[in-house]
């Protein structure tokens, strides 16, 4: 199990598409969720797959497990997703040692930019890179289950 500290924020400048070290297409879905737990399969490059439960209802921090599944499998438990197919890619980039994912949506998501930023400890706000937007940790809107079940948000950094 890995506890893992996870602050979200919107992207509000595009210097980070400079800094990007890796693209990774990811096909993601759920197969249940509630407020305080989720079963997810992701789907990346397509080429490799992984089951994620998480635990916990602390918007900052959570419990995660995450199992290496074969990829014929996570096909087939498509069919069993719950609410929308997410749709995005994850890039890569550091700043002050620290990896940001910055995903960028597509399908109906299109538009929408979040970087996640996931760590063992609290990163003070001074040492955030100057294109994050506004934080959304805790809003659950912009969490990927809610993504995946309910309404798209209103995006604005």
């Amino acid at each position: 199990m890995v506890k893992e500290i996870e602050r979200k924020f919107l992207v509000s400048g595009a210097q980070w598409r400079d800094l990007v070290e890796a693209d990774i297409r990811i096909r993601q879905f759920y197969l249940a969720a509630a407020p305080d737990r989720s079963v997810r399969v992701r789907i990346s490059d397509g080429a490799s797959a992984k089951l994620t439960l998480k635990f916990g209802s602390k918007a900052r921090e959570r419990d995660e497990f995450e199992y290496p599944i074969p990829l014929a499998e996570a096909e087939e438990m498509q069919a069993f997703a719950i609410g929308r197919v997410i749709e995005k890619t994850r890039h890569h980039v550091r700043h002050r040692g620290y990896l940001y994912e910055v995903d960028v949506f597509g399908g109906l998501l299109a538009g929408l930019v979040v970087a996640e930023l996931e760590t063992p400890e609290d990163v003070p706000d001074e040492m955030l890179p100057d294109w994050l937007g506004r934080e959304v940790t805790g809003e659950q809107r912009f969490y990927n289950a809610s993504l995946a079940l309910g309404g798209i948000p209103e995006i604005a950094a």
